[in-house]
């Protein structure tokens, strides 16, 4: 595998946005103010890459929670009745504004969360074409007419927006989730009150700067802190009625549990994974391995719920497929994050490196598994961990096999017939994606019929095509998101019988 040193990195001259994320005075965004926590209590950011701690920025917590609801309850009735052209219009005055500071937010994504600044322009992109998306989206938002056997009445439902939202992003794609996914609510007439994991939370506060000089005052609202205070208030705060969050299952269940504690509230969840990808014997193996590796999403080192974690290929090309796959993998430049050519770089926190390299020393651990490449953590700063391939050529068990990793680890295993890899595939309580390589339509066609899964790509892996709705069953999930239907979830429908 191709590895850098920190040392590497020196001389590459002034990085943008290095010094304005040590300078700025990073502030959330509360009633149209930017302001600091209301305690003056603030958290360190840490480079992933290094481990230096780079900035600081506010630590809200339940009054700061309560102040930014205090004002989306404000804003709601005003954005509501705003015509939703208008409404639209602002989303593309937003999306103008990340895209020509797009640079910038990149390049904070990077320092803060570790993924190359090559990938974290592309997620700037990716938040842009969310918010334009769901702008033209906008007279779509409608009811229906019901037929009626009565001449003299009829029947028709209206779309109301719930009042307050309250949208928890994940670590992962800091800008990408913070930016796209509050289009949906904020088209639909709902006020938000945005809550970025803390770990990486620079980019959403950059957004609420932003945003000040674009959205009506209140309509959004973000607040910085930890999970477990300004997330638990904001899920629990009798005045938000719906609650949408992206993250663990763990977390996900916890939150149904805490607002179903304090109301009736709709909650939305779209959470983790376990999620195979099939290679038949009639495959394209090459494409095959190819397609192994990139829905791992390396280039997020790994840590992506959708990320095909589990490779099940037909024993009659197994060693064949996992060879392949291996070779790829060992071909990965790991490095600087800052540098164009790397292509991944390091964990997120020093919670990510804890969790992920235990799985790896557990892999290590167990003589059911064979490790292909990678397993070695490099010496030096930062939270670096390699893309990492286990085989587990007597059949996949184990919590490698069980359990959503977050990281850059691959485990694979045979099967022998179709039964046994759909069963395989089934056997584990995540239901979020899944892929299928095969040249056969019988095979494909019945695949998609037989797996237990939200998301599914037939020849291919890791793709989001515009406009399709995406979300898990089982504990992956309730709910959709990235097409129409994440537009209607942000609505309530109000049925009107109406007699002449």
């Amino acid at each position: 595998m191709s590895t850098r040193t920190r040392g590497e990195a020196s001389g590459t001259g002034t990085i943008p946005g290095v010094d304005e994320i040590a300078d700025r005075h990073w502030r959330m965004l509360i009633g149209g103010e930017l302001t600091d926590a209301a305690s003056g209590a603030t958290l360190d950011v840490v480079n992933p890459a290094d481990t230096s701690t780079i900035a600081r920025f506010p630590q809200g917590d339940a009054a700061d929670v309560d102040a930014a609801v205090d004002a989306a309850r404000a804003a709601a009735p005003g954005w509501a009745a705003m015509s939703i052209t208008d409404r639209a219009r602002v989303l593309g005055d937003f999306a103008d504004a990340i895209e020509a500071n797009g640079e910038e937010l990149a390049w904070i994504d990077t320092m803060d969360y570790g993924s190359p600044v090559t990938m974290m322009r592309n997620d700037v992109r990716i938040a842009v074409g969310q918010l334009r998306y769901f702008a033209g989206l906008a007279l779509q938002l409608r009811g229906e007419t019901i037929p009626m056997a009565d001449r003299n009445a009829m029947d028709f439902t209206l779309r109301d927006p719930f009042g307050v939202v309250g949208r928890i992003v994940p670590f992962n794609h800091p800008l990408m989730f913070a930016a796209a996914r509050i289009a949906a609510p904020l088209l639909a007439g709902n006020s938000v009150v945005l809550k970025p994991a803390e770990a990486t939370s620079l980019s959403a506060l950059r957004l609420g700067e932003l945003a000040a000089a674009v959205v009506p005052d209140g309509v959004l609202n973000v607040v910085t802190g930890l999970g477990g205070v300004a997330g638990d208030r904001l899920v629990t705060h009798p005045d938000v009625p719906r609650i949408a969050f992206t993250g663990s299952d763990v977390v996900g269940r916890g939150i149904q549990a805490r607002a179903a504690s304090a109301a009736v509230k709709k909650v939305t969840l779209e959470l983790g994974g376990k999620n195979p990808l099939i290679v038949f014997a009639d495959a394209d193996l090459d494409e095959a391995a190819d397609s192994a590796v990139r829905g791992m999403n390396f280039t997020w080192q790994g840590q992506s719920c959708g990320s095909t974690s589990r490779l099940l290929v037909h024993r009659s090309v197994y060693d064949r497929v996992v060879g392949e796959v291996g070779r790829r993998m060992d071909r990965i430049r790991m490095g600087d994050p800052r540098l164009p050519d790397t292509e991944m770089g390091p964990l997120a926190s020093a919670n990510q490196y804890r969790k992920v390299t235990g799985y790896i020393r557990a892999g290590l651990a167990d003589p059911a598994l064979e490790l292909i490449t990678g397993g070695k953590i490099p010496d030096g700063p930062g939270f670096f961990v390699p893309p990492t391939l286990f085989s587990a050529p007597s059949g996949a068990t184990g919590p490698l096999f069980s359990e959503e990793i977050f990281g850059p680890v691959l485990v694979a295993a045979p099967f022998d017939s179709y039964d046994e890899a759909i069963a395989q595939a089934n056997a584990l309580p995540y239901g979020l994606t899944a892929a299928v390589w095969t040249t056969s339509l019988r095979t494909a066609m019945a695949a998609a019929r037989d797996l237990r899964t939200g998301y599914l790509w037939v020849n291919s892996s890791a793709a989001h095509l515009p406009g399709t709705a995406f979300g898990g069953v089982k504990n992956s999930g309730v709910g959709r998101e990235e097409g129409i239907e994440e537009l209607l979830e942000y609505t309530q429908p109000k049925n009107v019988y109406l007699r002449f």
